[in-house]
């Protein structure tokens, strides 16, 4: 082994790792890659970024736009919708016939795209026949897979390795339709076996969902058993107060469902609905909280004039931080950017252009210029001063404090009185941040006990030094005088009407929020609507929803106004599974999108021997020009993660080559298995591919091993083509695992899987798919 192939197998490596860890996003990973074979001399420059203009990844972005105007126009959904119409001989023929449709449009769309589009309408098939989710979106998921094997622009490994095989010869390169004939094969008895034993592996859990019935929606999601009712006592001093200035979901996690007032009920409140004496609100939520709260005094409130003295000792200091421009707290909030503990301070209060701000200061997106008051201990106060996040940093006294900021009016002292519930319980515990309650300190024994652990203890008699608004203290007492109405458990039909309703949705394949939380998007700000669960792995979160960063796959669960449902279908970022809220189709233009696909990209691509990527670039171009969908829209059906994936890998090909890796690699292979025949040597790369696949986007498994299959192929009987096909066969066999491709995600959530479920249906698809294909290929391929 050369010092080249050494460092070459060595990105190799790393590459894999990371892929398998997810510690890093698919497209950095491959500009690392891209980035670390230029720098180490394994590529050229031109090499390096020859992926982003090889004709596959140019075809590959063309096929995503081709495949949102069929999808925005209608084209595959009219397809989709005669599912019901033909399925009506129960499961097996339902199963049969949502292959079939699935598997001949993804040999023309993209697999994700059709999962997506077909997904809904199954939902909805399902509700009306009585039937899981589960027992259908699996075998839509692997119908996708199965084909996107049946024609060339089927998925992006076909596309990749017809490239490889055009690079050595263009006579080699595969056609269209080179790959129907197995791919034919493959799904016609993938699809049998899905009907006749597959179906038996899928999960029976009932997981009836959200049509029309959203209480059906409801018991999935285990609503019921979190719906209760809490009244407000006539003098409370919640009264006159809107659900936002209440706090119930920051404060009490709570979701006001209903406020039933005077016999009438309004459903799904606006945040902007003022509270009356009197109302009963059906909640969604834990009562724990709000029993702990209840009829309690936890501190009473006393006079303490030293309070803002007690801010500063000898280890303890204030200071003024001001934000710099290029530092990396701009446009993030506290809570987003861990200020606490990320420099270990405090902060009090918040100036902006003079002023100070009334805000809840932990979801405020800094600016240049804001300034921030904190508390901490003096050497993180000198740390903070010498780094580069704050162009100034000053000591700042209790007066400033007191008057510039405005801490005074928002410093109190509370006693913990004997009974307090609150007395010998870990601060840790209490969530007082919750609340709007942050504590800087404890006063006991005369002895001032600045930023204490979240492990120290609360004893009666302690003095709490809190900061806080007023109003929010007005607040916590009105908690405490809620009466909990638990014996009485709030009927699940009173939450929906025509103007109201629950449904689900999923993150689109095209989103951009996966990893930001509810909190941070102002969901239901910017939305108007109450997100009460999320389904992921097969169970429901619904604890602090808001906080839980998004996933992929994730299923939600959202209750709202109508109009606002209908709203969210239409933001490209969200599926809407419910079928009656999504976004109207360009109907009008349906024709219009077939005609070019056709007569613009197939028929010149086959006919006229025009390139595949010249071909999809002006079926692309006339989709947009023609109005099938604007620009905007174009650049969102792109799923630019994958053209980057691959453009960033496809140099890790070409160094393979050229280091002696591949050849190394293929040496190796043929010493094991070669002795036995090209069939041996097809099983070898099959078998390496689709394990790969499981855990590695399938370009990625393609670019790896087309250097092998091509060194492997040099000894005189063993034919390139039939290497190169299987390992395209094989890397679109990411049956077993969610992980392996985009569509086994897209479908976990609202199919409530688990990883063992693909695994005990998938991996018989897998062998069977290996095994037709080794009959197949040889036969079919020369």
């Amino acid at each position: 082994m050369t010092l080249d192939i050494a460092i070459v197998l060595g990105v190799l490596l790393l590459a894999l790792l990371l892929f398998v860890t997810e510690r890093l996003r698919i497209d950095v990973v491959a500009l690392i890659v891209l980035v670390s074979l230029g720098m180490t001399g394994q590529v050229s420059s031109s090499e390096a970024f020859s992926g982003f203009s090889n004709p596959a990844v140019v075809t590959i972005w063309a096929v995503f736009i081709l495949s949102g105007g069929l999808a925005r126009t209608g084209v595959a959904g009219i397809l989709g919708r005669q599912i019901r119409r033909l399925a009506r001989g129960g499961e097996v023929s339902l199963i049969l016939v949502l292959m079939i449709v699935a598997a001949l449009l993804s040999s023309v769309m993209n697999n994700v795209g059709v999962a997506a589009l077909l997904m809904p309408a199954l939902m909805d098939i399902a509700r009306r026949q009585g039937t899981s989710p589960a027992r259908l979106l699996m075998p839509l998921a692997f119908a996708t897979l199965l084909g996107g094997m049946l024609t060339l622009i089927g998925t992006p490994p076909n596309l990749l390795l017809s490239e490889q095989l055009a690079e050595i010869d263009p006579g080699l390169a595969f056609g269209m339709f080179d790959f129907t004939a197995v791919g034919l094969a493959v799904t016609t008895v993938g699809i049998a076996y899905m009907v006749l034993v597959g179906r038996h592996l899928l999960p029976t859990r009932d997981l009836a969902r959200s049509g029309e019935g959203g209480e059906e929606a409801a018991e999935h999601y285990g609503l019921q058993e979190r719906l209760f009712a809490i009244r407000l006592p006539e003098d409370s001093p919640l009264a006159g107060r809107s659900l936002a200035e209440s706090r119930f979901g920051q404060a009490l996690s709570l979701n006001v469902m209903a406020i039933i007032r005077q016999g009438e009920t309004v459903l799904a409140p606006e945040a902007e609905a003022r509270l009356r004496g009197g109302d009963r609100l059906i909640v969604k939520g834990r009562p724990a909280t709000l029993r702990f709260l209840q009829g309690r005094r936890h501190i009473v409130l006393v006079d303490d004039d030293p309070a803002l003295r007690s801010l500063i000792t000898r280890e303890i200091g204030l200071a003024k931080l001001t934000v710099a421009a290029g530092s990396p707290l701009l446009d993030r909030s506290l809570a987003d950017c861990g200020f606490r503990d990320r420099y270990g301070l405090f902060v009090l209060e918040l100036r902006r252009e003079g002023e100070p701000l009334v805000v809840d200061l932990q979801y405020q997106p800094l600016r240049i210029g804001d300034v921030l008051l904190v508390q901490g201990p003096r050497e993180r106060l000198d740390a903070a001063a010498d780094g580069p996040d704050f162009s100034a940093v000053e000591p700042a006294t209790a007066d400033e404090a007191a008057n510039r900021f405005g801490l005074g009016r928002n410093l109190f002292v509370g006693r913990v009185e004997a009974s307090s519930p609150i007395a010998g319980r870990r601060l840790g515990k209490l969530h007082l941040d919750r609340f709007g309650l942050t504590l800087l300190g404890i006063l006991r024994e005369g002895q001032a006990q600045l930023l204490p652990d979240p492990e120290s203890r609360v004893e009666a008699g302690d003095r709490l030094l809190i900061k806080s608004r007023p109003e929010l203290l007005e607040i916590l007492a009105g908690y405490e005088g809620l009466g909990l109405e638990l014996d009485d458990p709030p009927d699940l039909r009173q939450l929906e009407s025509e103007r109201v309703g629950l449904a689900e949705v999923a993150l689109s394949p095209q989103t951009r929020l996966v990893g930001r939380s509810l909190r941070e998007l102002a969901f239901r700000e910017q939305a108007g609507l109450t997100v009460l669960a999320i389904w992921r792995e097969g169970r429901a979160l619904r604890q602090r929803v808001k906080d839980i960063p998004l996933r992929f796959g994730d299923a939600l669960l959202l209750y709202g106004r109508r109009r606002n449902l209908e709203r969210l279908a239409r933001d490209p970022d969200f599926l809407v599974l419910t079928e009656g809220v999504q976004a109207e189709p360009r109907r009008e233009k349906a024709a219009l999108a077939a005609g070019i696909f056709v007569f613009g990209v197939i028929l010149p691509a086959v006919a006229l021997d025009v390139p595949i990527a010249l071909a999809a670039v002006f079926g692309a171009l006339t989709m947009v020009l023609t109005g099938c969908l604007s620009m905007e829209e174009a650049y969102r059906y792109i799923q630019w993660p994958a053209v980057f994936l691959i453009a960033g890998m496809l140099p890790l090909g070409i160094a393979m080559e050229s280091s002696g890796a591949a050849a190394w690699l293929a040496g190796g292979l043929m010493r094991a298995i070669g002795g036995y025949g090209e069939l041996a040597i097809m099983a070898g790369l099959f078998t390496a591919a689709a394990l790969a696949s499981q855990v590695m986007p399938n370009p990625a498994v393609a670019v790896l091993l087309a250097p092998i299959a091509i060194s492997a192929a040099a000894v005189p009987e063993v034919s390139v083509r039939r290497l190169m096909m299987t390992i395209a066969i094989a890397a679109s066999s990411s049956f077993f695992s969610p992980v392996g491709h985009p569509a086994n995600i897209l479908v976990m959530g609202p199919g409530g899987y688990r990883f063992k479920d693909y695994l005990r249906a998938g991996l018989p698809m897998a062998l069977v798919v290996m095994l037709v294909a080794l009959v197949s290929i040889p036969i079919f391929v020369r």
